[in-house]
């Protein structure tokens, strides 16, 4: 309860708040992204549904792996060391290291698999005549919004273990960690049915989209080894390359406004 009280009455405590649900926010729009990206290829009928699913767990995740905090803090001891390790960077740190602990062999998998996933979105975009995909059988509905879930559940820990080890090392209050995870999540409900809407209206906002998969699928494994990518840099670019996909959304709707005259 002290700590809950401290989360809106000490000024320290409000500035980690907000500070924290910015970044949350922002770690869950590559969550939401996948999400969108995965749900816009089950029946219109069942999107919002495995939607809502996906978030909740998003949600359930986070808020699980806040409750076992001293848990979570001991994937960061080394499990594997392969004794391979990179030249000393400016600070005296290795550039690169192969001394894994749980959390990197599991952001090494996820990137793997968000590699992989975006990959095949892609070559399925490219290519929609290449061949059979499960997620793609119209007549298998069950099985296309199970794999659907089940590839959400896949990625929803991934995601939920960045964000909360970002928390852990933004505040040690609970309180301030648990409302800001649910500030976050509540924002992603909120913008999944119109980011994931416009995505689908618009399919070269898919590619686009795919393509920021593979660059977090990248960074997830360079960060397993150790290779520490400032996140300020990632969504910078992502920002850049979105508000230059939306310039030429507007300009196409210009064009055809224009040819209709």
């Amino acid at each position: 309860m002290d700590s809950l009280i401290a989360a809106f009455t000490d000024p320290t405590a409000i500035a980690a708040l907000v500070a924290l649900v910015v970044m949350e926010v922002v770690l869950g729009i590559d969550n939401l992204v996948f999400i969108s990206i995965l749900t816009n290829k089950l029946p219109e009928a069942q999107r919002p549904k495995a939607r809502r699913i996906g978030i909740g767990l998003a949600l359930g995740m986070r808020l699980l792996l806040l409750s076992m905090i001293a848990w979570l803090v001991g994937l960061t001891q080394t499990v594997i060391d392969l004794g391979i390790s990179g030249p000393l960077d400016q600070h005296g740190a290795p550039t690169f290291e192969t001394a894994l602990s749980w959390r990197d062999l599991i952001l090494i998998a996820g990137g793997l698999f968000l590699i992989w996933k975006a990959t095949k979105e892609i070559h399925h975009n490219v290519d929609p005549h290449g061949g059979d995909d499960a997620l793609e059988q119209k007549n298998v509905v069950t099985m296309s919004f199970g794999s659907a879930i089940v590839q959400i559940i896949l990625l929803d820990m991934i995601f939920s273990l960045d964000s909360i080890l970002t928390a852990v090392g933004m505040t040690d209050n609970l309180a301030v960690m648990v409302i800001a995870v649910i500030v976050a999540v509540t924002v992603m409900m909120i913008a999944a049915d119109p980011l994931a809407n416009f995505i689908a209206r618009n399919p070269t906002v898919v590619m686009l989209a795919l393509g920021f998969l593979l660059m977090i699928g990248a960074v997830l494994i360079a960060d397993g080894f150790g290779v520490h990518v400032p996140k300020g840099y990632i969504y910078a670019a992502m920002a850049f390359s979105t508000l230059v996909e939306l310039l030429n959304i507007f300009a196409r709707k210009a064009k055809t406004k224009g040819g209709a005259v």
